[in-house]
């Protein structure tokens, strides 16, 4: 079966880059962003949505196509994006207009995994400098993924059915996926139905990276190539009802997720089972004065984690491996009016208000030291925010628009007090010590953040604009950075949320981070954008950045220096940092003949950081890297060949023993063909099997005995994905 899947997906991967036909229409360009707005966001175009979703099934890593944004690696369908080298909680990402938290100790459920790439309807990023209206909590820009809005019958139309289907295949990993998505509408009602699922074997590096192949499960091995533990399974459904009547529209929807099992290469434990459910209801009418919305939304996530197949489940007496257990609930709901002060200036103001309840235990497995009761790793944490805010948002002249606003949020937070597996202090282990500790501690912790924008917008002539502003973001701790509390090797390195393969725990004292923010956008175009170049400098200031330090157990202090190349246990702590960097993009047409229509496209990414009290660079920050892509369209093919560049990376994180990876290039080759009613993808990527590293991979920690600290060889970069071809069919009705 998997050859003649991979025999299918080469056979249609062959089919022929440069076809003639009479219509040379070049296709959308991959970036937007409107012209009338100050601080306007950039837009994944629904054409590259498309395009990618034939390749992944990670709704973040479409967000490559945009500069300034690389990806932390995950699970298959998890990775967490990464703006400007701010990432995870660092920045406020909507799905559809809800703030959603990852309820797990390794954040292996983030908010984008519970959007599949073929239910969305646009995604946008406000990169740094973000308007206080879109989000707080938050100092590295905001993402907002929503799904398609409701779809309504004309009036005098009777009522409509409309839908597609659609499959995909990688033959990289035998990674199959599938999708449904069905409307039934009249003039005031609309329902719509969707459904996607998506699974994937192992995937395969270009060559052989490690020198062994067990696993720690007698009879299974992995080949030395084999990138172990990047198998998923996973399923999306969502049921949405709205109302329209003249200026008044209602909405409601139910969305499910199931996760049998999404496995991770950088992680000590893997994801058995995620089953979430979300409730959404918003109101959106248009009055006299301006617009009001109004929006409610509940989510429910139980989850498990585990040793997958891949990782050793049995430790001496051990029947259950080592069962994790997280449950989280949100709860929340936001006000914002939009007010028409004059033709020429608005108003926004509003307010949100969000709980947020978890809570992490793992029972005994069996094992000596996995018992006899049951590890409390967060006891009834809570996070709660309560926000305002005001814009004001004016045309001060033809030439000029200029944008202003404040926001306050109160995050209130607690714990409850904690217990090791045992009541006694066992050897090693200081689980008493440092419960006891953390219980002693006043856990209710209150913090009064504000936000500030200014943004301008210059229009110098009709081919050039001018943005630039500033901007002070607040983010308090998340509930794992301030409440975990064991040193604990074991217990600390199932608490890890960025992939390194150290340990964590928290600090209840943590300060939230403040960060100053100053860019500017220079963007130059022709007539109806035909041709574009943006270049965008920015400079961030972040004071008590939290980052982390390495920590002597035994003394239960700071360690004297930093143990160099192996895995070692962090204490979360407040420091400072900067970041500054450069953004370079743009696009345009070459030529028009008889062959079709020829353009390129292309974007630069430079970001350099740095840790003002180590001097070390801040952990997973991307290193300078650009895309340059050859377009070709001709009646109804898009076809494309990108090349990938990044450079090599040095500068690293010395307090996390942070991995360098070598520069690569890769090429891949995209391209569509649609009719009416079909549209067929295919491709090849990374398409001269180049071994390479990813800089934001995390370390290699995805088989064998992964429970002990150092009982895994350290100093293995977690590999890209080799030559894979891929092909794609959708059919609307």
């Amino acid at each position: 079966m998997h050859f003649k899947r991979a025999a299918l997906a080469s056979a249609i991967a062959a089919f022929p880059l440069l076809s003639l036909a009479d219509d040379t229409r070049l296709p959308t360009v991959t970036v937007s962003a409107s012209p009338e707005e100050v601080g306007a966001s950039s837009a994944v175009a629904p054409e590259a949505v498309r395009r990618q979703s034939a390749a992944t099934r990670d709704t973040a890593s479409l967000l490559r196509a945009l500069p300034g944004i690389s990806i932390n690696a995950a699970g298959g369908v998890s990775g967490l994006p990464s703006i400007r080298g701010l990432a995870d909680d660092r920045l406020r990402i909507k799905v559809d207009g809800m703030d959603l938290i990852s309820s797990c100790p390794n954040h292996m459920n983030p908010a984008l995994s519970y959007i599949d790439p073929s239910a969305l309807g646009s995604l946008r990023v406000y990169r740094g400098i973000s308007p206080v209206s879109v989000g707080g909590d938050s100092i590295g820009g905001s993402i907002v993924a929503d799904s398609p809005t409701p779809l309504f019958a004309q009036p005098g139309q009777d009522a409509l059915m409309t839908g597609e289907v659609g499959a995909t295949y990688r033959s990289n990993g035998d990674a199959f996926s599938a999708h449904l998505a069905a409307t039934y509408a009249t003039e005031s009602f609309s329902a719509s139905y969707r459904d996607a699922t998506a699974n994937a074997n192992n995937h395969k590096a270009a060559r052989d990276f490690k020198t062994f192949t067990a696993t720690g499960r007698t009879g299974h091995s992995l080949d030395l190539d084999a990138v172990g533990s990047t198998a998923y399974k996973t399923r999306n459904q969502s049921l949405s009802l709205a109302h329209r009547s003249a200026n008044h529209l209602i909405e409601g929807s139910v969305g499910v997720q199931s996760v049998p099992y999404q496995l991770y290469p950088n992680q000590r434990m893997d994801m058995l089972d995620n089953d979430a459910t979300r409730i959404n209801l918003r109101y959106m009418g248009q009055l006299d004065w301006g617009t009001l919305e109004a929006r409610l939304y509940h989510e429910k996530v139980d989850h498990t984690m585990n040793f997958g197949a891949d990782k050793q489940l049995v430790y001496g007496t051990a029947v259950n491996g080592m069962p994790m257990h997280s449950a989280g609930e949100t709860t929340g709901a936001s006000l914002k009016a939009t007010l028409e002060l004059d033709p020429m200036s608005l108003l926004r103001v509003g307010g949100e208000f969000q709980a947020y309840r978890l809570d992490d235990w793992w029972p005994p497995s069996g094992t000596g030291m996995m018992g006899p009761g049951t590890f409390i790793n967060i006891n009834d944490g809570q996070r709660d925010r309560l926000a305002a805010f005001a814009e004001w948002e004016a045309r001060l002249d033809p030439q000029w628009m200029s944008l202003l606003g404040v926001r306050f949020e109160r995050v209130s937070m607690d714990a409850g007090e904690v217990s090791g597996y045992a009541a006694t202090n066992m050897m090693g282990t200081n689980q008493l010590r440092d419960s006891s500790a953390f219980n002693a501690q006043d856990r209710d912790k209150t913090d009064h953040n504000w936000d500030f924008t200014a943004l301008a917008k210059y229009t110098v002539d009709a081919q050039m604009d001018i943005e630039f502003g500033l901007a002070r973001k607040v983010r308090s701790p998340n509930v794992y950075e301030r409440y975990t509390w064991s040193t604990w090797t074991m217990a600390a390195v199932m608490n890890n949320t960025v992939g390194d393969g150290n340990g964590y725990f928290g600090d209840v004292n943590l300060e939230p981070e403040k960060a100053t923010t100053v860019s500017a956008t220079f963007d130059w175009h022709g007539a109806d954008r035909v041709w574009e170049f943006k270049a965008t400098p920015f400079y961030t200031r972040v004071s008590d950045y939290i980052d982390a330090i390495q920590w002597n157990a035994s003394a239960n202090t700071a360690a004297a220096s930093n143990a160099a190349d192996t895995f070692t246990v962090l204490r979360y702590a407040n420091q400072s940092a900067r970041l500054f960097g450069l953004e370079l993009s743009g696009h345009m047409p070459l030529a028009t003949n008889s062959w079709g229509r020829w353009g390129v496209e292309g974007q630069l990414s430079y970001t350099r950081s740095k840790n003002l009290d180590t001097g070390d660079a801040l952990y997973n920050t991307m290193p300078l890297n650009a895309t340059a892509t050859l377009i070709h369209a001709i009646g109804g093919w898009d076809n494309r060949a990108e090349l990938v560049m990044v450079s090599g990376k040095d500068d690293l994180s010395g307090a996390r023993n942070e991995i360098a990876t070598a520069g690569y290039g890769l090429v891949n080759l995209r391209g569509s063909y649609a009719w009416k009613q079909v549209r067929l993808d295919v491709g090849v990527e990374n398409l001269f099997d180049k071994y390479h590293q990813l800089p934001t991979g995390g370390t290699y920690t995805g088989q064998g005995t992964t429970m002990g600290i150092n009982s895994i060889p350290w100093g293995i970069a977690v590999p890209g994905v080799g030559r894979s071809l891929y092909a794609g069919v959708t059919v609307k009705f």
